[in-house]
């Protein structure tokens, strides 16, 4: 259906359904939703609906099926993989108005909320109760809890902690033809098909989030964070494995690069060395005696893995200053370059200095800079590929170069998402990372749950027609590189 036919069949019938202001349907009011954080994908939506109850989600949803036309659901835009980018003749479905948190449960830890509550609103109303909730993204201030489930996100804090698959207890979804799901609750498991799991991570293709259950946590007795500087990244990276080998298991591990330290010191002022190569920010949280003893044993490994200083927050206020620049690091780097490329991989820890070596490589083969901002401890990078999108060509560049760099977490048995998902952004790499058999099985789950494909379509999880394709443009011979480094 085109935009225009799209607006003449559906727009008076979402107008029975909703109040006229929450149907938008103008050039002006669509142009907010044209994309989402990965703003070099941009489309204009046929139209943008903004529901406030589950009955005007499950009205709408049943319209579009009946109409077969598609539905792409949106939280906060803070998506960094075109996970929300809209369908331009289909329906944009922004759960924005479902922002009320429905109850607080410190007995039994935890916290009932809509999708559109922010993940920094949920630690916030529960910090009087002593609590927190651990998944932690960098837009944690601006993101919302959909998004995170769609995504399965992570956060300096998940290495400890999980992911947000790790602290989600129950959902309940509305499917493509209306009908009210619950998965999941207040205990911690369920029985039946584990399919909390499978819609955690599922980028809006399966159904519609429109409440969730999560876990609370009690704030610790204490944590403290230090930061290590270093003269050379590849010392960084071994410190990182030589600590997870050592058996501790920091709530956060963070690694960032020299032109990564200099932007986000320049932005925050948390008191960077701007000479340093590297620094690891590394948090240990727990009882007093347990942090004590750990921060001595961490200092002294970081100490015999070369680095040139080490530094421990004297008081909460200083360990909060130290991690906001981690936490400003994307929009620091925005200051010093027209246009950045996000990318999120995900590789074995062990090797995370032969990767930051690669990288660094290839910045120079596509005359491109990066900037290295990562999860360290758990494996998840996130090179930051700097161009500018006014110059021909040059991002078209930065895709290839980020391509290159997804396909090597690949080689070395790592993935090609760890947070971010795979949107529109990573479709190719999923034929890298996937056999056909592997897709068609994933094709065959989402036709069980949207036999017409209309939930996201063109999304997550690429055509075995595309894969034979790209195949056959990208993938030499079948076989990987790198055969001297050791597989997972």
């Amino acid at each position: 259906m085109s935009p225009s036919a799209l607006r003449k069949s559906l727009l008076p019938a979402l107008r029975k359904i909703l109040p006229a202001s929450a149907v938008l349907d103008s050039e002006e009011d669509l142009r907010p939703y044209e994309c989402d954080g990965l703003s070099a994908y941009r489309r204009l939506p046929g139209l943008v609906a903004l529901p406030e109850t589950v009955e005007q989600v499950q009205q709408i949803l049943r319209l579009c099926s009946e109409y077969r036309v598609p539905v792409v659901a949106r939280g906060a835009g803070t998506g960094l993989s075109g996970g929300a980018l809209p369908n331009a003749d289909g329906v944009l479905l922004s759960l924005a108005k479902f922002n009320r948190i429905l109850d607080i449960d410190p007995r039994n830890r935890t916290a009932t909320v809509q999708p559109g509550v922010r993940n920094l609103a949920i630690s916030e109303a529960v910090a009087v109760h002593g609590l927190y909730y651990a998944p932690d993204p960098s837009s944690q201030i601006a993101c919302s809890i959909g998004g995170n489930i769609a995504e399965n996100s992570g956060g300096v804090h998940c290495l400890k902690y999980g992911l947000t698959v790790h602290n989600l207890l129950g959902l309940k979804v509305v499917s493509i033809d209306g009908e009210l799901i619950t998965l999941g609750g207040k205990t911690l498991d369920s029985p039946g098909y584990d399919l909390l799991a499978l819609f955690t991570g599922s980028e809006g293709m399966l159904g519609v989030i429109v409440e969730a259950t999560v876990k609370l946590l009690p704030k610790p007795e204490r944590a403290q964070v230090m930061l290590a500087a270093f003269d050379d990244i590849e010392k960084a990276g071994d410190a990182v494995a030589a600590i997870i080998a050592a058996g501790i298991i920091p709530a956060g591990l963070e690694m960032m690069d020299n032109p990564a330290i200099r932007a986000a010191e320049a932005y925050v002022h948390a008191g960077y060395p701007v000479e340093a190569q590297a620094i690891l920010l590394c948090e240990l949280d727990g009882s007093n005696e347990e942090v004590a003893e750990e921060i001595a044993r961490v200092r002294e490994l970081l100490t015999n893995r070369g680095a040139t200083e080490v530094r421990i927050a004297k008081d909460d206020a200083e360990r909060h200053r130290m991690w906001a620049g981690r936490k400003a690091a994307f929009p620091a780097v925005g200051r010093i370059s027209p246009d950045y490329y996000c990318m999120d991989g995900t590789i074995p820890r062990k090797h995370l200095a032969f990767v930051l070596k690669r990288i660094n490589e290839l910045s120079k083969e596509y005359g491109l800079q990066v900037a290295n901002v990562f999860h360290a401890g758990d494996g998840n990078m996130h090179p930051l590929i700097l161009y500018d999108a006014n110059k021909p060509g040059e991002l078209q560049r930065t895709e290839e170069f980020g391509g290159e760099i997804l396909k090597l977490c690949v080689e070395i048995g790592g993935t090609i998402t760890g947070e971010h998902g795979v949107g529109m952004e990573k479709l190719n790499q999923m034929c890298v990372q996937f056999k056909s058999a592997e897709l068609t099985q994933f094709h065959a789950i989402k036709a069980a749950f949207d036999p017409h494909g209309l939930l996201n379509p063109g999304k997550a999880v690429p055509t075995l027609h595309r894969c034979a394709e790209f195949g056959r443009m990208h993938v030499h011979g079948g076989k990987l590189k790198h055969p001297e480094i050791e597989r997972f």
